[in-house]
């Protein structure tokens, strides 16, 4: 097991996500910490680093597995994530194959522009005849920092709401147009990006990441 480093400015944190999108959200959050937060783009800029295989049971199986993938394979700590839709109805499905659960519908690798739909298409398919009161369900979202060896943290976001009949609204992706939010009667895809920022699972997640690593840092010195 590797030892505690004394000095928190010395390490250097990669987010295991080639998403730019994302790498700005997290880094945003994270930026006041006394830490080097730098995004796989940047550490690996050739892609010579493969991604690896999601095997895991859970959000949270998948997100360690990650983190220790990443860490290993770029030398640095890594912070990776897994997240996705858990419907009731469909005894948890699509869980951690949310993004690619239309892949039987799509060519081999296909892009978001073509699996979003298609997975969206299929979620509203396998609830046709499920009534109002039992399309409950939820997005989550697990982080997890390794240093190689051992999870160091985890974190943890979740928000509730209900699968819509029908796509609304355009500020999202994924299942965002589906996505009723429980206690303001619209979709994901219809806040605004900051809106849906504050509320998110993945938000959530990465606020609370933060705190634990101040709490961390502030620990050891």
């Amino acid at each position: 097991m590797t030892q505690r480093p004394v000095n928190s400015k010395a390490i250097r944190i990669v987010l295991a996500t080639r998403n730019p999108g994302k790498s700005r959200e997290i880094i945003a959050t994270l930026g006041p910490l006394p830490v080097e937060v730098v995004s796989l783009a940047e550490i690996d800029p050739g892609h010579s680093i493969a991604e690896p295989e999601e095997t895991g049971l859970t959000f949270a199986d998948n997100a360690r597995d990650k983190a220790h993938y990443y860490a290993r394979a770029t030398g640095c700590w890594a912070l990776a994530d897994d997240s996705g839709l858990e419907v009731d109805a469909l005894g948890g499905e699509p869980g951690v194959y949310s993004a690619r659960y239309a892949s039987e519908d799509c060519p081999p690798e296909p892009k978001r522009d073509v699996i979003d739909p298609a997975n969206n298409a299929k979620l509203l398919r396998c609830l046709a005849n499920v009534p109002e009161e039992l399309r409950t369900g939820r997005f989550v979202c697990t982080l997890a920092v390794s240093d190689g060896q051992r999870i160091v943290l985890e974190s943890r976001g979740v928000i509730e709401g209900h699968i819509g009949h029908e796509l609304q609204g355009q500020n999202g992706f994924g299942y965002d147009p589906l996505f009723v939010l429980r206690d303001r009667g619209c979709t994901m895809a219809e806040l605004p990006a900051d809106d849906k920022n504050a509320i998110s699972h993945r938000g959530q997640a990465v606020r609370k990441m933060a705190e634990l690593l101040r709490e961390y840092f502030a620990a050891i010195g």
